[in-house]
């Protein structure tokens, strides 16, 4: 009788260890044993434990089950990289991508451009202004400057003009007024020209934040919906979505950040070629003074004469 019941005991207890460690799609249906049968000592007819090979089965299973999970965690990652990121994405969401990237290079492009605009022409315009500097008459200084490309021949050539088509005049206060309304006007206009491109670069800056948040919204949402539809909560299913719609966001942070930085440089840049300008513009009207004194001085003696 005990023996019996030590054999039950023992049967019982071994299906319990093996239901506990065995997956729960390998277990096996233990059968019930006969009334009072002898304990087996055999133990080729246990079950196999988990994680052994089966008899007759190779053993290389395990090693290509490891392989397959390798290889499904390396597909992963690179589903996960930005490129696998940007071409899984919703149509919207790589149009605000695509489009922020141009607005990139659009700022990259100013910049490059620009830069080398500016340095033509400052230094075209350092050297008129010291022939300027120079110079004893507006004709001397027309003779030095010659017909230069740069804004202080434009205000030469204004101030030659107002002065002959004042020939005759007898107030000089209103050629040099007439000739300081040119020179404002001139200066303006060149303000404006060099200023060609800094608009788009303010407006890459104050607004690809917001696109870019547009576009992590839309990827958020998709993923909402996906969630509701596959009606799991699982990491594995939620992140490739979260992690493409962030991605519109670090875009246009890339977008905006030298955007601004650009056009902050360029302000500065655009300042100091101004303060230039207006001296070139002092220089042509202290010039102008100079011609007309003279020929005050000219008309005086003739009429002393």
């Amino acid at each position: 009788m005990m023996t019996s019941f030590l054999a039950r005991f023992a049967i019982v207890l071994s299906f319990l260890i093996v239901s506990a460690v065995a997956p729960a799609g390998a277990q096996q249906v233990v059968p019930q044993a006969p009334a009072a049968p002898a304990i087996s000592t055999d133990l080729s007819a246990q079950p196999p434990a988990a994680g052994q090979p089966a008899a007759g089965q190779p053993a290389a299973t395990s090693a290509e089950s490891a392989a397959r999970g390798g290889k499904s965690v390396t597909t992963g990652l690179d589903e996960l990289s930005p490129l696998g990121m940007f071409l899984k994405a919703d149509m919207i969401v790589k149009s605000v991508m695509i489009a922020l990237a141009l607005a990139s290079v659009a700022s990259w492009t100013i910049l490059i451009a620009k830069s080398i605009e500016f340095s033509v022409l400052r230094r075209r315009l350092v050297a008129a202004l010291r022939k300027l500097g120079g110079a004893k008459s507006l004709a001397e200084a027309h003779l030095a400057l010659g017909n230069g490309k740069n804004v202080a021949t434009v205000l030469l050539q204004a101030a030659i003009a107002e002065a002959r088509l004042s020939a005759g005049l007898g107030s000089d206060e209103g050629i040099k007024e007439r000739a300081a309304s040119s020179f404002t006007e001139i200066v303006r206009a060149e303000a404006r020209r060099v200023r060609v491109g800094m608009g788009l670069l303010a407006t890459v800056g104050a607004i690809s934040p917001f696109v870019g948040l547009f576009g992590t919204v839309w990827g958020i949402m998709n993923s909402f919906i996906g969630i509701s539809k596959s009606q799991t909560t699982n990491l594995a299913v939620v992140a490739p979505g979260i992690a493409e719609a962030l991605l519109a966001t670090a875009i246009g942070l890339a977008a905006a950040i030298p955007a601004v930085i650009i056009y902050n440089h360029f302000s500065r840049v655009t300042k100091g070629y101004l303060e230039l300008v207006n001296r070139a513009s002092g220089a042509t009207g202290r010039l102008l003074s100079r011609d007309l004194d003279r020929s005050q001085i000219g008309l005086h003696a003739r009429a002393a004469e």
